[in-house]
């Protein structure tokens, strides 16, 4: 098998919403593995710099909260966290997001993990936001080549096996 190399496709289908599709050469089951094992998260969620876990329950109603260093260590952290809302396991996780970047913008993430039967494994996200602006905002923020850098380092991951 070859390993995924494209970018995620990210489309703005509804004024306050962000979709988002990758397809990743791995067993849904892996996938799946590497969103909800916490060591495993850790390695490829934060584009894979040094990310610290300061919570993570990973349960409905549970809180996580990650900081994320700059790749050298010099330009500082981000920080990420939410609640989980849904989880059903290898098939949907639901949370929500904030980033410190954009405090009190809150969205909503629907993260959905479809077997393409062959090996692969395509994950769906749906972000929904309050208003257009907050969206907006988000994707001017950088998400989307964050987000892509952070793919390309679950690609390696599930590489290695």
């Amino acid at each position: 098998m070859s390993t995924t190399t494209n970018d995620a496709v990210v489309t703005t289908d509804a004024d306050r919403a962000i979709h988002i599709e990758r397809v990743f050469d791995a067993p849904r089951e892996r996938v799946w593995d590497a969103y909800s094992r916490i060591e495993l998260l850790a390695q490829w969620w934060g584009r894979g710099h040094k990310l610290d876990i300061e919570r993570w329950e990973f349960r409905p109603g549970g809180h996580w909260r990650f900081v994320e260093h700059s790749e050298d260590g010099t330009e500082g952290t981000d920080g990420f966290e939410g609640r989980f809302r849904e989880i059903t396991a290898q098939e949907r996780i639901v949370y929500s997001f904030e980033w410190d970047g954009m405090p009190a913008h809150v969205a909503i993430d629907q993260v959905g993990f479809i077997d393409l039967g062959d090996g692969r494994t395509k994950v769906v996200t749906d972000s929904q936001f309050h208003t257009p602006q907050e969206r907006d905002g988000m994707l001017q923020s950088g998400m989307e080549g964050g987000l892509n850098q952070s793919y390309h380092a679950l690609d390696a991951l599930l590489a290695r096996g």
